[in-house]
Parts: structure tokens; C-alpha cells; sequence
């Protein structure tokens, strides 16, 4: 699906989420044996498609209240 979306005409924006933190929900990568992200993270690289880290970005797309 992101390759489809980079792939039109026009200002685009390609994102993928990379879910890191076991505490907010599964943590899967490359080596998880839930899910392998290999093929995916290297097509993020390639077409320089933004990667938001769920344990490291997450609080600076979405802002803690208290």
C-alpha cells in the first residue's frame, strides 16, 4: 500500500509504523516471531518513507495529558 501511495503524482507522504514497545502494544521487528518487518523497513529505506518509532516518536506525535 505505501509503495502505491509514493508512487503518484504530486506531494506525498509514505509512513510507516514500526510498533517497538511491548508496554503499548505488541513489539514486533525483523527478528519478532510475530511478525517480520525486513522487507518492509528496507522498502521505507529505499523509497525514503518517514518510520515512526511507537517507543521513541510516539510522545512527540501524540502528547501525554494529564
Amino acid at each position: 500500500m505505501l509503495q502505491w501511495t509514493a508512487a503518484g503524482d504530486g506531494a506525498r507522504l509514505s509512513v510507516l509504523i514500526h510498533h517497538t514497545d511491548a508496554k503499548r502494544e505488541w513489539a514486533y521487528d525483523k527478528n519478532s516471531p510475530i511478525c517480520q518487518l525486513d522487507e518492509a523497513l528496507e522498502e521505507a529505506q529505499k523509497g525514503d518513507w518517514l518510520v515512526v518509532d511507537i517507543k521513541h516518536d510516539w510522545n512527540q506525535i501524540f502528547h501525554r495529558v494529564k
